[in-house]
């Protein structure tokens, strides 16, 4: 062999054997850390498999290209799942008949009052929810009942039925009608019908706020057999908060200001009056709760002989269905 053909094979050599240096080899995922992944990827759980992705890039940096591949298609898939269930959600809503759809829940215990009457006595409360795609029916019912000696104290009913309708992320229009009893407040009859817009000021997983508002009509008949019918203005707002998996805390506030006889200025009001209810709810089980709960109802102008400001604390049992 000749010194050239020598001194040309060597140089290859040394090429070859500096460009295997330059591009060294592509690293593989170890198996372990592959396996932690995979185990994350099938919880299908978006915060647990970032947080394992994150560690795994951390420890295996040479690795990161492999790990946002692995990243990227569980996004993908997952994306594609949820966009499956929603549209068979969708799908179910508009194949639903009226009396699909619908949840509740119950509410039994006692309360103690105070104001126009001063006594312990029995709650009891039903609820109930239709959600649809764009519209929502709610009926809500409670009442407090208190009879001692043969002698009722305490006699308070309410019924509501609201349905609203989104009209954007955030916005919908509401309707209400309302019935109230309460000859012990001097009323045996108090309807309201009110509508207009409200708000979803807050809509986050643990915290939510909304905020309506709008004109009413009021008719009110009282235990003296007047009946009197007013233009009214209707505020509220209904505030949750999750505090803990187990705890919850509700704020909710109804004002109604009725004029004169006019729509022209709800602050020359002749009488308001706001119905204020703070809860704290704790989790007993799946469906089981309790709740402690205190009630501010108020009117400015009530009728003769009663006094404006009642409360009542509740502890009741809550089942939901």
């Amino acid at each position: 062999m000749t010194a050239g053909r020598i001194t040309s094979i060597t140089s290859i050599a040394i090429a070859a054997a500096l460009a295997s240096a330059a591009t060294p080899a592509l690293a593989e995922l170890p198996g372990p850390v592959r396996a932690m992944i995979d185990a994350a990827i099938a919880t299908g759980d978006e915060a647990k498999v970032r947080t394992v992705a994150d560690l795994a890039r951390q420890t295996n940096p040479a690795d990161t290209a492999e790990i946002d591949a692995l990243v990227a298609s569980f996004n993908t898939a997952l994306s594609a799942r949820k966009k499956a269930e929603e549209e068979a959600k969708l799908a179910a809503l508009r194949e639903a008949d009226l009396f699909d759809n619908w949840s509740g829940r119950g509410e039994l215990g006692g309360f103690r009052s105070t104001g126009n009457t001063s006594n312990t006595g029995f709650t009891a409360g039903l609820s109930l929810e239709r959600q649809g795609i764009k519209w929502r029916h709610r009926l809500t019912g409670r009442a407090d009942y208190q009879r001692a000696s043969g002698v009722t104290t305490r006699e308070q009913f309410l019924a509501r039925y609201e349905p609203n309708v989104n009209v954007s992320d955030n916005f919908y229009v509401y309707a209400l009608a309302q019935y109230e009893r309460d000859r012990f407040q001097g009323y045996t009859g108090r309807y309201a019908v009110s509508g207009g817009m409200g708000y979803q000021a807050i809509k986050g997983k643990d915290v939510q706020l909304s905020l309506k508002a709008g004109p009413a009509y009021r008719v009110t008949q009282f235990t003296d057999g007047r009946s009197e019918d007013r233009i009214a203005g209707l505020l509220a707002l209904d505030f949750d908060w999750q505090i803990t998996e187990r705890l919850k805390f509700t704020q909710d506030t109804n004002a109604v200001a009725e004029t004169g006889g006019s729509a022209i200025a709800i602050i020359d009001s002749r009488n308001t009056s706001i119905d204020l209810v703070t809860g704290l709810d704790a989790a007993i089980a799946k469906k089981l709760k309790a709740r402690l709960s205190y009630a501010v109802e108020y009117d400015s102008n009530p009728a003769p002989g009663a006094v404006q400001t009642d409360t009542l604390s509740r502890v009741t049992l809550i089942y939901d269905f």
